[in-house]
Formats: C-alpha cells, structure tokens, sequence
C-alpha cells in the first residue's frame, strides 16, 4: 500500500509533515503547491473570510498532495484538539484517539472531560473509533460513541499487553488484540508508553482489516520494528549518554520519569529543561527535578517562550544546583560540563528546545550509538 502521513509539528524540516511510506515531499513540491493554492486564498480573503491560518494552509496543501499522489490510505493527524480543527473536514475510515491529558489549556478547555470532549469532536456517526484514554477521559469517549453508534475499541481492556524484556536498543512484549494475538514483538522506541502506543496501532490496524486492508501479522511485525520517533526519548550520544523528549505536559513528563527510572535507575541526571509559557510549567518541574544532580534552564527558540527565568524559580523548590543559559549550545555545553562520565544528560520541556538542541548535537557529531 501506498501510505500518506500528514503529521505535526516537525522537528527540522516542513517537509517532515508530508511523508509517502516514510519519504518526506521535496521542498520544491511544496512550493509548486503553495503557488497553485495562493489564489484561492487570496480569494477567501477578498471575499470577506478570515485569512486562513498556516495549519489550515497546510492541512489544504496535504489533501492536495496526496489525491494527486493516489495514497491507498492516509494518517491525518489532528492538529489542536479535534472538534474544529481542519483536518477534521475528513470523513475518516476510524478515528484514533490517543488518550487525552491537560495540554492547550488556553484552546480546549481546563478540565480532561473539556478537553476529552474536544477530541471527541472527531467522531463521526456510525465511524469506528479507537482509543488508549482512560479515566473521564475514556469516559467521555465511550459516551460520544455511543451516542453516535460508533464500534469502540479500548486499548487497556479490549487489547492488552504484556511487556518482556528491555534495553537501550529497543524493547519486545506481546499483544492481545481482538483478531488475534501477536507474540515476542520488538520496537526500537524506549518507555513503557510505548507499548500502549504500539496496541493502539495495532487495533487501528485491526479495524482496517475489518473493512478489508490485506495486513498480516508480519506486515505488523515489521511496521512496529521499523518505528522511529526522533525526539522522543531518543540517544544521540553514549558519550555522556545523552537522550532528548519532547515531554511538555505533567502526562509527558510523567512518562518520561517512569522510562529514565526503568531504563538507567543507577545514573544521575543533569537536565537540559526549557519550556513555553503557556505550557503548564510546575507540575512538569515538580516531576523531572527532584533527584536532578544539576538543572541547566534555557530559552526555546519560540515567541512564546515567555520569561524564560520563571522556570528557574520552579525548579530552585527542589534543588539549590541550578545554571541559567539563554542560548541552546551554551546551555548543552554548560550541561555536558556538569556531566560525569557515568551520569545521564537528559534535554526536554518543549518540541522548539528538542529541535535546536537535537540539530546541534547531530551536526557537531555526537551520535556516535553506530
């Protein structure tokens, strides 16, 4: 099958957004698109309607792309919330919700059943539906699919997983899903969220065989091998060993914590941490500093950084070994200073600080795992 993703946001390049069976779109379609949408825009606007925003552009760009591309099956991925998102103009084969956590507060509401009702506004009549929410969360999806008379599957009771053995390399477990059961699977993706993750494709995939995908169990074998998340507790470097996450919410952070306990229980942690300031940025703080041996605070490359400092005031509540560096490399450097050889640097709290700090450790050669 030929399979487009539109997903977001990306990590180095727009073209990360716009992928055909994991090939990103070169630069130069995605201008040639631009230039063919530019006057229908510019017509909306004349009309009266309000400029669209760059996701809705995008969103527009995408369903152009891949018709013309013919993709046998493509992965929307919601850009913020649900309900009036763009991509949400799609009748979809399923809708996927992931599970839901207090994020984009200022957008979708301040409450998990507000913001599960958000997400649930992709739900259409009569469409399966599977999720890994749990809690009001779930609850409010089981309600809506049922007022909808959607089929519902539930990661965590109508699939379920067992996990075996882990290390830095990946890990494997076995899944139970509605149409069978998949034993001794692998992935590379470290974290114990990741297995749910991985039984909510797999009953997404489950569901397109349903309605008649030729999938089999070595297609999903090998699909969940080949996984790869960059940015998302990934090691860019043995030496000190470094790992980057994008964790920016309590939820995040929360599964961050539980991997880096799991996977290195022995190492100190000196913690790159830089966040926006519209994230909720003390629960994070309280979950990823106690036990730090040194924070380094810094400034995402992002408008919406804020005072950048506060977070600093967070963090000195649980520990007097704080640095203060508004420059990405500066603060990398100053952390890998604090580094003993047998110590864990761990960089997160925001996608735009994982971005920058991943492409410099790239470029200046530290993935040295080959």
């Amino acid at each position: 099958y030929r399979v487009g993703a539109f997903t977001s946001p990306h990590l180095h390049s727009y073209t990360e957004r716009y992928t055909i069976n994991g090939i990103q779109i070169k630069k130069a379609e995605i201008a040639a698109l631009l230039t063919e949408l530019r006057p229908h825009l510019d017509r909306m606007v004349s009309a009266g309607h309000e400029c669209p925003t760059e996701f809705e552009v995008g969103t527009a760009l995408a369903f152009l792309y891949f018709f013309r591309e013919k993709v046998d099956y493509l992965l929307l991925e919601v850009g913020l919330g649900g309900a009036i998102d763009s991509t949400n103009v799609a009748l979809p084969l399923l809708a996927v919700i992931t599970n839901v956590s207090r994020d984009h507060l200022n957008y979708l509401g301040h409450t998990i059943r507000e913001i599960a009702t958000v997400k649930a506004g992709i739900i259409k009549p009569g469409i399966p539906v599977v999720t890994a929410a749990t809690g009001t969360g779930l609850q409010v999806v089981e309600q809506v699919s049922s007022e909808k008379g959607c089929p519902l599957t539930r990661v965590g009771q109508d699939l379920t997983w067992a996990p075996g053995a882990h290390s830095i390399s990946g890990q494997r477990f076995s899944i139970w899903g509605q149409r069978g059961s998949y034993k001794d699977l692998e992935i590379k993706l470290l974290g114990r969220h990741q297995l749910v993750n991985a039984a909510t494709a797999i009953g997404t995939v489950e569901g397109l065989v349903e309605k008649g995908a030729l999938i089999g169990q070595e297609e999903i074998r090998s699909g969940l091998a080949a996984a790869s998340i960059p940015g998302r507790l990934e090691i860019t470097s043995l030496q000190p060993l470094t790992i980057i996450d994008g964790a920016h919410n309590y939820e995040g952070a929360r599964s961050l914590k539980s991997a880096l306990e799991d996977y290195f229980p022995n190492r100190d942690i000196v913690l790159v941490i830089g966040m926006l300031d519209d994230k909720e940025r003390a629960p994070v703080v309280d979950v990823l500093v106690p036990g730090a041996k040194a924070v380094v605070v810094t400034k995402p490359k992002s408008p919406r950084s804020g005072d950048w400092r506060h977070l600093a005031g967070l963090a000195g509540r649980h520990t007097a070994n704080i640095y203060l560096s508004e420059d990405v490399g500066e603060a990398l450097g100053q952390a890998q200073s604090l580094a003993g050889p047998q110590d864990l640097l761990c960089i997160t709290g925001s996608i735009y600080l994982v971005s920058e700090a991943r492409g410099k450790l790239l470029i200046e050669g530290h993935r040295d795992l080959e």
